[in-house]
């Protein structure tokens, strides 16, 4: 209750010098879609541990386990991260978050994700997830034709999926446990009457949307935040209009992205630009102009994947050079921690990650259900180990909980 109360007295965190500069933000983004720094941003990670120190008496009962799981919590998170100290978090409304793949701070589904971390290091009695996070792919229909795209093979074919088949696999997926689904195409937003349906099941998971922005209008954002949307990915491959229509083949592609991300920021979800990183546009002067964007479209963060040699880029010459990874590596360290870049997006990097913790999919911690319900380990590795309509679909989860993506992102040296 402390805590709540010193959040809810923001500028009590403020220096004199501060004040103006956050009244200011505040009256252009309503609701505030911030990043938070300094003092704020201490309390309310501090505040983190706290829950985890509850989370961690709650779930076992012996003081040794404790201090096992607490270690085991501290070492995976340098393993992300090395000895790098957050330096920034994002609040979007009156939630606050300090990564893109896990929920807000002060919320009770950042409580049993971290039961479900801590499941995995030892057995807990209290509810946990099974799966962190699941990409789902609600429809195989697609207005673009993206240089990039990972479903190629099966993008404007028959569809399998109907509603009763999407909320019987929600059912199922929310029956294992999940933090957050992530609904996906195609272009998800073709279905939009149908993702508002959907979304009913939203109480029992984070629900997000991966899009181009297709129309995604403000009157759009206000009936998915209503239907209890978190947050939505818009993928936005250049800060150039030109470069991006051309990536995507559709004129307007750029126009639906902004405005997407506008129309949802204004409304309170919590947004990402999604880049793939290609050979072409990683450079110094390119990302840093993409940041920019980013900054001043108003997300929370930016996220970078690497180009895969899957769907429409298979069996071509797409994946990152030595001194690509070390330009992007250098870019991600310096816009997350250094004292310069305080105000810009947190970027997520998978890439920089899996490089230092392996497949960030092993253990069950995500999974892919393309749009014909086929089991994927992720949405670039295509290995269907079942469908998730089918019966016996827990024993296809049980063999997928043995094996591990197999688009792991090469070392640096590489």
């Amino acid at each position: 209750m402390l805590f709540k109360n010193l959040v809810k007295q923001r500028f009590f965190f403020l220096d004199p010098s501060e004040k103006g500069q956050e009244i200011k933000t505040v009256s252009k983004l309503k609701p505030p879609s911030l990043i938070i720094s300094g003092l704020r941003k201490d309390l309310i990670i501090f505040y983190s541990k706290i829950i985890v120190i509850q989370c961690l008496v709650q779930c076992y009962k012996s003081p040794q386990d404790w201090i096992k799981g607490m270690k085991y919590l501290f070492k995976l998170r340098n393993s992300f991260l090395g000895n790098s100290r957050i330096r920034k978090i994002a609040q979007i409304e009156d939630k606050y978050y300090s990564s893109l793949f896990a929920p807000a701070i002060n919320t009770a589904g950042f409580k049993t994700f971290i039961r479900s971390e801590l499941n995995r290091f030892k057995k807990v009695k209290k509810n946990s997830n099974r799966f962190n996070h699941v990409f789902l792919a609600i429809t195989t229909k697609c207005p673009l034709q993206c240089e990039h795209c990972y479903e190629w093979e099966r993008l404007n074919t028959k569809e399998n999926f109907n509603e009763e088949k999407l909320q019987l696999v929600i059912r199922r997926l929310q029956k294992e446990g999940v933090s957050e689904i992530h609904l996906s195409g195609g272009e998800p937003l073709l279905k939009f009457e149908l993702i508002l349906k959907l979304l009913e099941g939203s109480d029992k998971s984070d629900f997000w949307l991966n899009t181009s922005g297709y129309q995604l209008t403000n009157l759009k954002a206000i009936q998915l935040k209503k239907a209890g949307l978190k947050g939505v990915f818009i993928s936005l491959d250049h800060y150039s209009e030109k470069e991006h229509n051309e990536f995507r083949n559709h004129r307007n592609s750029y126009q639906w992205a902004l405005e997407a991300a506008r129309n949802c920021v204004q409304n309170g979800l919590v947004v990402t630009l999604s880049l793939c990183v290609r050979k072409d546009i990683i450079n110094e002067k390119n990302l840093a102009n993409y940041l920019e964007l980013a900054r001043n479209t108003g997300v929370s963060f930016v996220q970078f994947l690497e180009p895969k040699p899957v769907g429409h880029y298979q069996n071509k010459n797409v994946c990152l050079k030595k001194e690509h990874i070390q330009i992007l590596e250098s870019f991600f360290e310096k816009y997350n921690f250094s004292k310069d870049y305080l105000e810009y997006p947190l970027i997520c990097y998978h890439e920089y990650y899996q490089r230092r913790t392996g497949c960030l999919n092993t253990e069950n911690r995500g999974l892919y259900i393309d749009s014909r319900g086929g089991i994927n380990p992720c949405p670039f590795c295509h290995k269907d180990y079942g469908n998730i309509l089918d019966d016996n679909y827990k024993a296809a989860l049980q063999k997928l909980n043995e094996k591990s993506c197999s688009q792991v992102a090469p070392a640096p040296n590489q």
